[in-house]
């Protein structure tokens, strides 16, 4: 067996367990420095966790470093909210979704030792307390669902390129400088933070470095022996110097995002552009002849399978939300450069190499494209998407460019924006988020608009759109009470460091030390308001085949009775999706209503919010909130997945129509992120004519100006069959919404809608 086959077993072997030893050693530092500062508190809690963690070196791995002994734990964070937990102890290991195995013992733990001492002093305890009544009621409504209430800073991508040039040890001497000649209170305590978590992660790396050695002694083999000597003379110079080479970088790289997860626990830290800021290394060593590029490719995938290695767990509500275990590690690849020159080079190739040979979840790759964007770039991400597991995604620089210029970033750095988790847009190092902050059910506003009386199409716009305009107002409030309670619980001045301004500044991310600050919110069912609509102006007002109180109750009744008028509203009225203006152009001004109320906000960083549209899997329980719908929807069921793309079965014109629907909406305002799925039958690429025809398919993506579009490349027969044989297809791994999962570790309801959704040719 390959190394990598080795490793993969290692890692997906083993069934999920809970881990309480974070929680343990956090309450731990927590008991011992009552009465400091938080950001200090934090720093001693991270320091605790790095020096006293069990860590492991396992059979194998080049790359090392975990959050955990073992692969994919669930490692909890009481300290951002104790009570789910708490309430699920019982019910983890058989919930429908992303499931988990804990001892009886650790549930006795949890029960008598971490929920006393954290009960009421959460972050969500927070939030909950600084909620007004009105905001709570708005949520009670289901119009919108305030998120990162329970978890810490995530949606973010630090700057690798700052530590890959100076080491660790170079910023801590910046630390300890400013911490000389600081002279506000915060600032000493943000500096003193960050002196204390740079020194804790150089002794992290050094323990990592005795444990290799440790085990070199006890190695019979003289090749593994060699390894492990390697690693830990690696571990010795990257704890304080400069990373030199590829394999140095990469290990450092690692450790940093393992050292991220023990501060916040939190998803979607992502490496942003890889390709660019790792070529350097990759360069050289290639050059020089002290790295081949199959060793090269070896290091790439024992590193993309150790970003497998970390998974959230979640509350069963949210992992419906966010089914699948994802994390986030969104790579993006290509693009221009800082002058609008075309940025591929080698790795961006040997990345998408590792991705089609590993076939794992994570990282979440993607690439970008533009008018220059070399075919044979393209045509090598057509023969990886082809593969089936969803990747890699596309993001559109001809959009996401001018959307960053429109919220006032300089061109230079609007060209070097990256990823982050699924699809949101972030400047690498230069931006703190909260990207994910709120999911705002416009079929839900549209619900409630129906319930009135009109006599005219336009008076239900004209109270959609204020009902809109009152809901957003209130996400709005929700969200900054959200970041507000961040910055006084959960501060991460190691995460901070890694952010433009904040060491500058001696103020965290959380306190809008980031020299960029959004917020970002999606706007959820736009396909479905548009078929809804189209359905009330053409069979009510134009075609007055219904009077507005008959359709009502259709409705009410849940098209029990009316079974005729339910297939009238899906078959024979004009759906998005399928290149027809009149409910394209309903879509459009629906959406862009929505984003021109968000982005008139501020947050309480100091920056100001932003739009967005993707779903994650949160389609499917924010249908559950809304009752029947015009556009044929039954009680309950899903929306339409992704944010942009059209409802499941809806699309019968073919792959390009949706390009030209979507390609209406005013993308240049979703600069927080959207998404479009399209699923194709795997014949469709076949063969070199197939791939051509994929790449230009992709141009046309470009030139529609579409923010991003993803695949997958699947027949509706084989997941069936996967549906019905899991133990056949564990390592089926497929697209869900921004992010990709293993297709038999999906609850039924995620399956059912990944199968439903409409199968292309070309």
């Amino acid at each position: 067996m390959s190394r990598i086959e080795a490793l993969k077993d290692q890692v997906f072997g083993p069934k999920r367990e809970i881990s309480l030893e974070r929680a343990l050693l956090y309450k731990e530092a927590y008991e011992k420095t009552e009465g400091k500062p938080v950001i200090i508190r934090r720093a001693k809690a991270l320091e605790n966790i790095l020096l006293n963690m069990k860590i492991t070196i396992n059979d194998g791995e080049l790359i090392v470093g975990g959050r955990s002994h073992k692969p994919r734990m669930g490692v909890v964070s009481p300290e951002m909210d104790v009570d789910w937990f708490y309430k699920e102890l019982d019910t983890i290991s058989t919930r429908p979704q992303d499931r988990f195995e804990i001892s009886e013992g650790d549930k006795k733990c949890f029960r008598e030792v971490l929920y006393p001492y954290w009960n009421g002093k959460t972050l969500k305890n927070k939030i909950n307390e600084m909620l007004p009544q009105h905001v709570k009621d708005a949520i009670a409504t289901k119009i919108f669902k305030l998120n990162q209430t329970d978890k810490g800073q995530g949606h973010i991508i630090p700057g690798y390129a700052r530590v890959l040039k100076m080491g660790i040890g170079g910023l801590l001497t910046r630390v300890k400088e400013k911490l000389q000649t600081a002279k506000e209170p915060s600032q000493k305590n943000f500096y003193e933070a960050a002196r204390i978590g740079l020194e804790a992660s150089q002794k992290f790396i050094l323990r990592y470095r005795d444990l290799a050695r440790q085990l070199s002694r006890e190695e019979s083999s003289a090749e593994r022996k060699a390894e492990l000597d390697r690693i830990a003379e690696i571990c010795q110079k990257i704890s304080s110097e400069p990373p030199e080479t590829f394999y140095e970088a990469l290990q450092l790289f690692w450790f940093l995002n393992v050292i991220f997860q023990c501060e916040s626990n939190a998803s979607s830290i992502s490496p942003g552009r890889f390709d660019q800021y790792m070529y350097p290394f990759y360069k050289k060593d290639i050059e020089g002849g002290s790295l081949t590029e199959e060793k090269a490719l070896e290091l790439l995938e024992c590193l993309w399978i150790k970003m497998n290695e970390i998974v959230a767990v979640r509350s069963e509500e949210s992992a419906r939300h966010f089914a699948g275990f994802p994390i986030g590690y969104n790579i993006v690849l290509g693009g221009v450069d800082e002058k609008g020159r075309d940025a591929t080079n080698p790795l961006s190739y040997l990345c998408l190499r590792a991705t089609a040979e590993v076939r794992l979840p994570q990282p979440n790759l993607g690439i970008r494209i533009h008018s220059k964007s070399p075919h044979s770039f393209l045509k090598k991400a057509a023969e990886v998407i082809r593969l089936g597991t969803g990747m890699p995604q596309v993001f559109n620089d001809e959009v996401v460019i001018p959307a960053y210029l429109n919220r006032g970033v300089p061109l230079e750095e609007a060209r070097d924006y990256g990823v982050v988790g699924c699809v949101e847009i972030s400047i690498p190092g230069k931006t703190y988020g909260l990207h994910d902050i709120a999911l705002f059910n416009l079929m839900k506003i549209l619900e409630y608009t129906l319930q009135g009386d009109y006599e005219s199409f336009d008076e239900i716009m004209d109270v959609l759109k204020q009902k809109i305009r009152e809901g957003v107002a209130l996400m709005v409030e929700g969200s900054n009470i959200v970041d507000r309670a961040h910055r006084e619980i959960a501060p991460t001045p190691f995460l901070s460091l890694f952010i433009d301004d904040c060491l500058e500044k001696g103020m965290d991310v959380t306190e809008g030390g980031a020299r960029y600050n959004f917020s970002g919110v999606q706007g959820i069912g736009v396909a479905n308001v548009a078929d809804s609509l189209q359905v009330v102006r053409k069979v009510v007002f134009d075609k007055k085949e219904l009077t507005f109180d008959q359709l009502k109750a259709i409705l009410a009744a849940d098209f029990k009775g009316y079974e005729d008028w339910q297939q009238y509203f899906i078959n024979r009225v004009e759906k998005y999706g399928n290149d027809i203006d009149e409910v394209d152009y309903l879509a459009s001004d629906v959406l862009r209503f929505y984003c021109k109320e968000v982005e008139k906000y501020n947050n309480v960083r100091g920056g100001i919010f932003q739009p967005g549209s993707y779903t994650v899997s949160a389609h499917i329980p924010l249908g559950a909130d809304v009752g029947a719908s015009p556009d044929g929807r039954n009680a309950g069921y899903q929306l339409a997945d992704g944010g942009l793309s059209p409802m499941v079965g809806r699309d019968v014109k073919g792959p390009t129509a949706v390009l030209k629907s979507v390609g209406k909406l005013d993308s240049y305002l979703l600069s927080n992120g959207s998404l479009l799925n399209q699923k194709f039958h795997p014949s469709a690429l076949e063969g070199e004519e197939g791939l051509e025809r994929f790449v230009a398919y992709l141009r046309a993506f470009s030139a529609l100006k579409l923010t991003h579009i993803q695949f997958n490349i699947i027949s509706a027969d084989t997941l069936r069959k996967a549906q019905k044989n899991p133990d056949q297809f564990r390592s089926l791994v497929v697209r869900v919404a921004g992010y990709s999962a293993f297709f038999t570790e999906l609850d039924e309801s995620i399956q059912n809608d990944i199968i439903r959704r409409t199968e292309h040719g070309l």
